[in-house]
């Protein structure tokens, strides 16, 4: 017989992707060239850009960090599309997803920034391994300090 914890005792309980997740000002179409993400990136001191599709919907994402290897041939990135780039894709966080849940899956990935896409796929916002961490710490479950009584 498998007895699972209660509902009570799992880390995170009740939180979810949305809870944490940030809206995300910066996207580019996926067939917008690698030398325009770069400008955006530098332009809007940003490290990461969703990706979006003719249809809207996400992608993926692609950051400075993996723009570089196009970047260091000038003449190449102005003809690369970023589909044509490595970048990071699917599968994407949805925002119902419990919070540890997507805090374990972004480890186990090496993921620090993760898309959120409704059941369509179009794009919410992002989910920072930064931000999943902290409220996961600081959660509804997380010890909460005792008092101290006032010595005289």
């Amino acid at each position: 017989m498998t007895t699972q914890a209660p509902q009570s005792e799992r880390p995170g309980h009740g939180l979810t992707v949305a809870d944490a997740m940030d809206l995300c000002d910066y996207q580019i179409a996926d067939d917008s060239t690698v030398d325009q993400a770069n400008d955006i990136l530098h332009s809007a001191d940003i490290e990461y850009l969703l990706v979006r599709g003719h249809d809207g919907r996400c992608e993926g994402l692609v950051t400075r960090i993996g723009l570089h290897p196009f970047l260091a041939r000038s003449w190449y990135t102005e003809r690369t599309a970023i589909s044509a780039t490595t970048h990071q894709r699917g599968p994407f966080a949805w925002p119902t997803m419990g919070l540890a849940l997507a805090a374990i899956a972004m480890r186990i990935k090496h993921l620090a920034v993760w898309p959120v896409v409704d059941e369509d796929g179009y794009i919410l916002g992002v989910l920072t391994a930064d931000r999943a961490t902290g409220l996961l710490a600081t959660g509804p479950l997380a010890p909460v300090p005792l008092a101290t009584a006032p010595t005289l």
